[in-house]
Formats: structure tokens, sequence, C-alpha cells
């Protein structure tokens, strides 16, 4: 009866935390990234803005452009420069949002559907953005529109390049979207 017992609390517990997770995660952006060679290139950023073009919350940036290299380089990442707001972060802020460049493989982002101070959104429309500075002032941005409060979804995807860069444009690659509430 002990064993019982003790087999149902472990098994409800599991249970929950499996459906809190579910819960937890609002979207997923994942992709192909292929770690280019050269200078000036490799910056990648992936952030969530509402359905107006506001900025809500950074998922990852790389750690370079984040560091001051948008002040070095302005054509790293200059969306999501403008868009976070990044000159007035502090070096908290900033560090809790970015990371070193990744090695080449898949790589996903999760948005837990709240905005820059942990605060729950309401659900409705919101874009999730994928920038990358190929090279120089080569660019690719990936838009895709999530509804929150829809359930699981693969909404559709638009890219646009910027530039001239077509060897470089396999840096980033088979981007999917998902949302799951």
């Amino acid at each position: 009866m002990k064993k019982a017992m003790v087999f149902c609390v472990l098994f409800t517990a599991l249970a929950l935390t499996s459906v809190t997770a579910q819960q937890a995660a609002a979207a997923e952006l994942s992709f192909y990234f292929t770690r280019l060679r050269g200078s000036a290139s490799n910056q990648f950023a992936v952030w969530i803005e509402d359905s107006q073009g506001s900025y809500v919350r950074t998922l990852y940036a790389t750690r370079y452009t984040a560091n001051g290299g948008w002040r070095r380089r302005e054509t790293s990442l200059p969306v999501w420069v403008r868009q976070s707001g990044l000159a007035s972060l502090n070096r908290n802020q900033i560090n809790a949002l970015t990371g070193a460049t990744p090695r080449t493989g898949t790589l996903s982002y999760t948005w837990d559907g709240t905005d820059s101070h942990g605060a729950a959104v309401p659900m409705g429309e919101y874009v999730i953005i994928l920038e990358g500075t190929l090279r120089w002032a080569n660019q690719v941005i990936y838009r895709a529109p999530i509804r929150l409060g829809q359930g699981a979804s693969s909404p559709a995807i638009s890219v646009e390049y910027v530039g001239d860069a077509d060897s470089d444009r396999a840096m980033i690659g088979n981007v999917r979207v998902q949302t799951f509430r």
C-alpha cells in the first residue's frame, strides 16, 4: 500500500511538472547555424515585438554586438540594437540576454510569454524576429507572426536579405517557429 501511495505521488508530481513546462513555453524559434570564417560575421539576435512593432523582449543576442561591438561596427545587428534600446541598458541587463557566438549546429530559443521585466504579456498578436549579420553590411531578417492564445501552430516565416552576400546566406537556415499556447 505504501509503495502504491509513493508511486501515485511521484507520478502526479511528474505529470504536473510536464504540464507546467509545456504551459511555460509560449513559442520557440529554431534554426541551423553555420559559423562562418572571417571577420564581421556570425552575429545574430532573437527577440519578440508586439503587433505594433514595439519591443517586448530579447531571447538571445551574440555577446560581441551587445557588449559594444555595435558601436565599433554599426552594421552589426542594427535593427535589434535600435529596437531593444541597447544603448540604455546596463551591464547586468546586457549580460542577461547575451552569450558567446555558438558553434555550428541547430539552435533553439524559447519565449515564455513574458516581457523584458518578467511580467506575463496579454494574449494576442506578437512577432518573433531573428536578425543576422552575415558579413559586414549584409543582413538577414526572419519574421514570424505568432498569436498567444490560439494553441499550437507553426506560423509562416518571412525572410528579407539586405546586401549581396549570396555565399554567406548559409549562416542561418532551416528556420522554424512553433507556438505552444
